[in-house]
């Protein structure tokens, strides 16, 4: 590969390994990410594979067709890199999507949409171009998938942010400064500035109000906060309160309309959010949605797909996270292990299938093997407490 046109960042060998048949074949139906005018040094990526861009960089070749994630990242001369930005693209085979950088907004030019003869002009350059273009590195695809197999196009349309960015940092506007009466209000107001505040809550009553842009949040779904049906008894509310299935079964007809594989397609969402999109709300999405699931006994007999169908999104996704960030995120209050646990407990408790018990089994001996990590110990909120009667 040309390292005018890529540099990669991953520290691995930059060969992309197929077979003839497959690269010829990608090369003819693949499809073709053009990025004009980005400046060198920026960081580029496409699902799990990012580079520094070269100086004859122009885009990725031989994309596989389906959902992919693109983003990227300003770098200054000393290689600081920006907040990353990124979005999600259905690609069709043999399709060519044309995107064009704005110096100005260190970001895609959003007023510029190629479309009719002057795509097709690329379409008919398409030779000429290949050259400029680094392949996509087919030998990660098969992770890419595995991360993403649960999610669709129209999935994804109803998760992500109006303007379609995926932004690792929210963009914020005073509301203050935005709206003529909020500014003629605070003209008619004595000026507070000059006074020092004697407080922590008095000293963030002098910030200006901040909300987050409109249509650039994520809209993940919201779980329902009620844990219990309409007219339960004290025993159900008791019961509804240590098994989430009630939230799990109304989380599925009301926003799902029953479609299993979207609820794990959004787990999906979440993770490659946050794993790559670097936004740490995808994180706490995610936690959400596995604990609900871990949590949710009387689920496993009804519906034995999802959960078989679960076991294997996470054992994908576990073995994507640096071992670093076990310690410094996933680890913190043993969020996986003691979710785990749980999850690992209700399976073997309930009258769930045989296959689900044997597949959970699997999986629980498989982390305790690579990870070393303890799923029979008693957990501490559990354990028996000590009173000093002395």
């Amino acid at each position: 590969m040309n390292q005018d046109i890529l540099e990669w960042n991953d520290g691995e060998d930059n060969q992309v390994i197929m077979d003839q048949d497959t690269a010829q074949t990608l090369f003819r139906e693949g499809a073709i990410f053009v990025f004009l005018d980005v400046p060198v040094g920026t960081e580029f990526g496409i699902d799990y594979n990012s580079w520094n861009v070269g100086p004859e960089f122009r885009g990725v070749k031989m994309i596989p067709a389906g959902l992919h994630f693109v983003y990227y990242s300003a770098c200054n001369k000393e290689g600081q890199a920006a907040p990353r930005t990124g979005f999600f693209y259905n690609f069709r085979k043999k399709e060519i999507v044309v995107r064009k950088w704005n110096k100005l907004l260190e970001d895609i030019d959003p007023d510029i949409d190629v479309r009719g003869d002057a795509l097709q002009k690329f379409h008919d350059n398409k030779e000429e171009m290949d050259r400029y273009l680094g392949a996509y590195p087919y030998e990660n695809y098969k992770k890419w998938v595995s991360l993403s197999s649960c999610m669709s196009e129209t999935l994804v349309e109803r998760l992500q942010p109006e303007n379609g960015k995926i932004l690792s940092v929210s963009e914020f506007i005073s509301e203050s400064s935005n709206t003529a009466s909020r500014k003629k209000a605070n003209d008619n107001l004595p000026d507070k500035s000059s006074i020092e505040p004697t407080s922590a809550r008095e000293a963030e009553s002098q910030l200006p109000q901040m909300k987050v842009q409109p249509g650039t949040f994520i809209r993940f779904t919201e779980l329902p906060k009620r844990r219990y049906p309409d007219g339960s008894t004290p025993a159900e509310i008791t019961k509804c309160s240590m098994d989430s299935t009630y939230i799990l079964e109304t989380l599925l007809k009301e926003n799902y309309n029953s479609i299993e594989k979207d609820l794990l397609g959004e787990v999906q969402f979440s993770f490659i959010c946050f794993l790559i999109g670097q936004v740490f709300d995808g994180f706490d999405q995610w936690k959400k949605l596995v604990h609900l699931l871990c949590s949710s006994e009387s689920a496993l007999t009804n519906h034995t797909q999802l959960f078989l169908d679960f076991v294997g999104v996470l054992y994908f996704q576990v073995h994507e996270i640096p071992e670093d960030f076990f310690v410094d995120i996933v680890s913190q209050s043993n969020f996986l292990t003691t979710t785990l646990q749980e999850f690992f407990s209700n399976v073997e408790c309930s009258s769930a299938d045989q296959i689900l018990k044997r597949k959970s089994r699997k999986f629980k001996e498989h982390l305790t093997s690579k990870f070393r990590w303890d799923f029979d110990s008693e957990p501490d909120e559990y354990a028996p407490v000590v009173v000093d009667t002395s």
